[in-house]
């Protein structure tokens, strides 16, 4: 059996046996695009979005919630913080069943919008919690992790104007990187 060199071929003669045609190359783009919808919807189908962003994203501007005439609770978080990523269900689950008597405000610490409100509260650790009365007046703070049942308990005094819990220690907190 002797084979043909394919560089000896005359290049109608190639391009008749071996390229596609018009029919198989359109059925080729469009399997291909049709693969790249599946693998994009597939990709961002198991990606789950980030409860604190949720959170952020829904939260009342911090101006509006100081001024509302419901106590606010302001977490200081980013998305690199694995303590604040633990206590985002209690925040939602507070959000969602205290809309109407509590307001919940998330700022990034990485956003240069709130770099303001990071120098005004002193904030050098995450997570930092600070609380406000139904007048917008500065009444507490709690600093790093909150388990639900503290985060309960915190919401209970604000929701009823009495004094706040005095919880014995700091919980973990995740350090803020210094710009030098």
């Amino acid at each position: 059996m002797v084979l043909e060199d394919p560089l000896r071929i005359p290049l109608k003669r190639q391009s008749q046996s071996s390229l596609l045609g018009g029919r198989e190359k359109f059925l080729l783009v469009i399997i291909s695009i049709l693969l790249a919808l599946v693998l994009f919807t597939l990709r961002r189908g198991f990606q789950t979005e980030n409860p604190l962003d949720i959170l952020a994203r829904s939260s009342l501007d911090l101006e509006v919630a100081l001024s509302n005439g419901r106590p606010t609770l302001v977490e200081f978080y980013a998305d690199w913080c694995a303590v604040c990523h633990k206590m985002a269900p209690a925040l939602k689950e507070i959000k969602e069943n205290r809309e109407n008597q509590i307001n919940v405000v998330l700022l990034n610490v990485d956003n240069p919008r709130w770099q303001h409100e990071l120098e005004d509260y002193g904030v050098n650790s995450i997570p930092q919690i600070e609380l406000f009365n139904a007048n917008g007046l500065p009444i507490g703070r709690s600093m790093g992790e909150r388990n639900a049942s503290e985060m309960q308990a915190i919401i209970r005094s604000l929701s009823t104007n009495s004094k706040l819990p005095n919880f014995a220690s700091m919980g973990s907190i995740s350090q803020l990187p210094r710009n030098e």
